[in-house]
């Protein structure tokens, strides 16, 4: 009996041994089939990527929420599964961070900019790499990924430079032996929820400034993108270990609106930084000031670009083919719609068309070179676009150009142009994240302005003409009211100089460059008595 029962046992051992290796044989098969295990995407290895990865960092590699899987926009295969944060572990990233602070803070802004200086190099050595998964995981093509992580390293220039000249002021006192000044200071922790169509570059600019300036961060970058997060800071956290500091200055919780709601209520998080759609934004920005926090908004952008009837034509038709059908449509200075004036209405109209005609054999995968057109990021992108055609039909709208599906793996249309509907129209006024444009025609420049100037969002807007009257018409106290306001460029481009941002629903955030970095730090103002008397200012006399 003794022997039957140890034989039974041993039986159920066997069982259960042959059960877990049945179930992880069918798990590393099913692993296999991810494109991180994929020698054409050797370039994930290179950024510490494999077929499973966390998705929280503290300081330490971590993440106990819900797994989830990245999809590959242009074919719609797993590219690899992120264990996401839990609430626990977004409770960890915001402690770790304060106690980085502790020591980040106390270094001289000079020695932070060194360390920005680091990064830029480091991510130089992953240039291509990271700019390849950017098109792999957000479906923008090559040049545009490489692109935007070069936009990175310039802001990462930028901040060095900063670091060394973010003056504060001193003023004139009324008063005899005082001297009045004003200091800026580090807000501590920030947090920076981005969006999958800038993956990198959003963070980026936040948080090179915000380095320089003496905050730590928590970052939750798109529950979309979430490979492009992690391997951007695996970059960073090298430095700073290569540096001795702690790692946590930039920490990272991947997951879902439940991670973002925590950061917007989140008393210790000085500033949030919010890119996204109009209506989240809306309600982050509601929930930060109920806290009496700070926000920075980057939201929508239904951008116009005007053509004047003297505009140079050689030029229009180029630019206006990037700014419609660039990043598949999906960059918030996307022009989305088209304003003409009558007499180069028809000419634009035809040569336009015929634009997109040729570049329509350049739809394909994002990481072939030949490639000028990627897909849409998602099925829920893909579905908005099919809404957006039919009721496009049904408002009595004519399909000029595209508006199909393609019937290929992935998240594939033609970029489309639309004419027939009135400048006021629901339609035009709503933005579809998708490379679809309205082409209206205007009587005259006032007229274009004020389409222009319409819409509840206040972004992007660009004037293509020659003459000065029409250029400071359009740069005056009645011209465009949006926060980019370019002359005989697109709407989408911008470069890291000036702050970027809009007005209006956009969320009147600035970020990158200019003075943005005021954002990142409090100002204190300072009276300083180094006399022996005490003079009240304004003459007032307490006796």
């Amino acid at each position: 009996m003794v022997l039957s029962t140890a034989l039974y046992s041993r039986t159920l051992q066997v069982k259960a041994f042959n059960i877990c290796k049945v179930i992880l044989s069918s798990r590393a098969m099913f692993h296999s089939e991810y494109l991180a295990n994929d020698a054409r995407y050797s370039f994930l290895k290179e950024l510490g990527l494999s077929a499973t990865n966390l998705g929280v960092f503290d300081g330490t590699w971590k993440g106990s929420g819900s797994t989830t899987k990245t999809i590959c926009p242009s074919n719609g295969k797993v590219i690899a599964e992120v264990k996401q944060g839990s609430a626990a572990d977004y409770e960890s990233c915001v402690k770790a961070a304060e106690k980085a602070w502790d020591v980040w803070a106390e270094l001289p802004a000079p020695r932070r900019g060194e360390i920005v200086r680091q990064i830029g190099d480091a991510l130089r050595t992953k240039l291509v790499p990271l700019g390849k998964l950017v098109s792999l995981e957000m479906g923008k093509i090559l040049a545009e990924g490489i692109g935007e992580v070069q936009e990175y390293i310039d802001i990462c220039d930028y901040a060095v430079g900063l670091s060394r000249s973010m003056a504060g002021s001193i003023f004139p006192s009324e008063r005899p032996g005082h001297v009045l000044r004003e200091n800026w200071n580090p807000l501590g922790v920030i947090g920076v929820i981005s969006a999958f169509n800038f993956p990198v570059a959003v963070y980026g600019w936040n948080s090179a400034i915000a380095m320089v300036c003496g905050d730590t961060i928590v970052w939750k970058g798109a529950e979309t993108t979430p490979l492009v997060s992690i391997a951007t800071i695996k970059v960073v956290a090298e430095v700073l270990e290569k540096n001795n500091l702690p790692r946590a200055i930039a920490s990272l919780c991947c997951g879902g609106s439940d991670i973002g709601k925590a950061m917007a209520a989140d008393n210790r998080i000085k500033l949030l930084s919010f890119t996204g759609s109009t209506k989240v934004g809306s309600e982050v920005g509601v929930e930060v000031q109920k806290r009496f926090g700070r926000h920075l908004l980057e939201l929508g952008g239904n951008n116009a670009l005007i053509v004047a009837d003297d505009a140079d034509l050689s030029i229009v038709v180029q630019a206006v083919l990037f700014a419609c059908v660039g990043t598949t449509g999906q960059r918030c200075t996307t022009t989305r719609r088209l304003i003409l004036h009558k007499s180069v209405y028809n000419e634009v109209l035809t040569k336009l068309k015929k634009a997109y005609e040729q570049v329509l054999n350049r739809i394909g995968d994002p990481l072939e070179e030949s490639t000028l057109i990627g897909p849409l990021h998602s099925q829920v992108s893909l579905d908005n676009f099919k809404n957006a055609i039919e009721e496009i039909v049904k408002a009595g709208g004519k399909i000029e150009f595209g508006g199909k599906v393609l019937n290929t793996p992935g998240y594939f249309v033609t970029p489309t142009i639309v004419t027939g509907l009135k400048h006021d129209h629901p339609l035009v006024h709503q933005e579809c994240f998708a490379p679809i444009v309205y082409v209206l025609e205007a009587n005259n420049l006032k007229e274009a302005i004020s389409w222009n100037n319409e819409v509840t969002q206040g972004l992007s807007s660009s004037l293509f003409t020659q003459s000065l009257s029409n250029v400071f018409e359009w740069l005056g106290p009645k011209g465009s009211d949006c926060g980019i306001v370019n002359i005989n460029i697109p709407t989408s481009g911008a470069e890291i100089g000036c702050a970027f941002g809009g007005e209006k629903h956009t969320g009147g955030g600035r970020e990158s460059g200019s003075d943005a970095w005021k954002q990142y730090m409090r100002r204190s103002a300072i009276t300083l008595n180094f006399s022996k008397d005490l003079p009240l200012a304004q003459g007032i006399k307490f006796e």
